[in-house]
């Protein structure tokens, strides 16, 4: 018998996730007293800041802290390091203990939906603070947020269709209000990983900033060929990914330079200040407002969604996590697709054995 989860919501002290208080800055630049920005930290670095069933729900108790803290101006939600923002659900997790068990999946997905119910009901603007990847559910709560701020070494995009589930967390929600409808269908089905550039060209996000520096000095992505790149705020205003020998070339200056956070985070500041030069009411009215869109087509399809998701344990989210968890750079991490679909098309039955059979292979 399986040890099973918990899926109440804790007392005492976080174990994943940080909260911290920090002084929100005045327009010079000084900090204001008994004010403050609560950062909202993932700190999963091991595994790319993935959010475990632990986490989640030290995420939605955040969220409700910092919404009811007189004190709190603005939330950041990021996470440790400068690798990733968030991944996503923990793989690892699900693998080796949803997968299969649609009964305790379904209940795990009710947490998730309070998280994302908890970020976008926050009484105070919430920015997503993209300190790198921000991939599969990490985009979902990250497109939860108010706005986003982004290095320009950062990525995003969807894992759904590519490891056995749909886009359904979020993503199907508020894509086509982000970007558009073909873009929407272009990330949540065929999961291709964007630039920063390209997401803040569609519209996802705020301000990308740079974040490498070479001998010294800030450069931009050396990875994106960009045009017109900083505006007077230090903005970029257009990029496209290299390709061939550009691409090679990039690579050598990505190799040869550190990742430095310190602009991103005075773009953050920069934009939390903003908030603290308005009416705290009207400003939260407007929040309200200007989420609905967001808020009703979550909350239009939330429920179904998370039925189905569990059920979806049962199949194809069973063989692409357990894929996943278990396979290696050797033998890639995604199962054989034309096999697959070549046994369904036979009628094959959804069987461990077909599991296996198209499961990543040794040699």
């Amino acid at each position: 018998m399986i040890e099973l989860k918990n899926h109440t919501l804790p007392e005492g002290a976080f174990e994943g996730v940080r909260y911290e208080l920090r002084s929100v800055l005045d327009q010079a630049g000084n900090r204001v007293p008994h004010l403050h920005n609560a950062w909202i930290v993932l700190d999963n670095p091991d595994q790319y800041n993935s959010y475990t069933t632990e986490m989640v729900k030290e995420v939605i108790l955040s969220f409700r802290r910092a919404s009811s803290d007189r004190s709190v101006v603005a939330v950041v939600f990021t996470g440790v390091g400068h690798q990733a923002f968030c991944t996503g659900g923990n793989t690892k997790e699900y693998a080796e203990y949803y997968a299969g068990n649609p009964q305790e999946y379904r209940q795990y997905m009710r947490l998730f939906n309070d998280m994302v119910s908890a970020i976008l009901g926050c009484d105070k603007p919430v920015i997503c603070r993209v300190n790198g990847m921000r991939i599969g559910g990490g985009q979902e709560i990250g497109m939860a947020c108010d706005f986003s701020v982004a290095h320009d070494l950062a990525r995003f995009g969807q894992a759904g269709p590519k490891h056995g589930s749909a886009a359904i967390g979020g993503a199907t929600d508020f894509l086509p209000l982000l970007i558009g409808v073909e873009r929407a269908l272009e990330s949540g089905t065929l999961c291709e990983v964007w630039s920063a550039h390209k997401a803040h060209r569609l519209g996802m996000l705020t301000e990308i900033v740079p974040a490498l520096k070479v001998n010294g000095d800030f450069v931009p992505n050396p990875l994106v060929e960009t045009a017109q790149y900083l505006d007077a705020f230090g903005r970029i205003i257009h990029g496209e990914s290299k390709t061939g020998d550009a691409l090679r070339e990039g690579k050598g200056v990505l190799k040869q330079g550190e990742v430095s956070l310190e602009l991103l985070d005075e773009a953050v500041d920069r934009l939390s200040t903003k908030f603290l030069m308005t009416f705290p009411d009207c400003l939260t009215k407007s929040l309200e407002e200007l989420r609905k869109p967001k808020l009703e087509s979550w909350n239009r399809n939330k429920e179904s969604s998370r039925a189905w998701l569990a059920l979806n344990m049962m199949t194809e989210a069973r063989a692409g996590f357990i894929a996943f968890n278990e396979g290696t750079r050797e033998t890639g991490r995604e199962v054989d697709f034309i096999l697959l679909r070549q046994r369904l098309a036979e009628g094959a039955p959804w069987t461990e054995e077909l599991r296996q059979e198209i499961s990543p292979q040794e040699g």
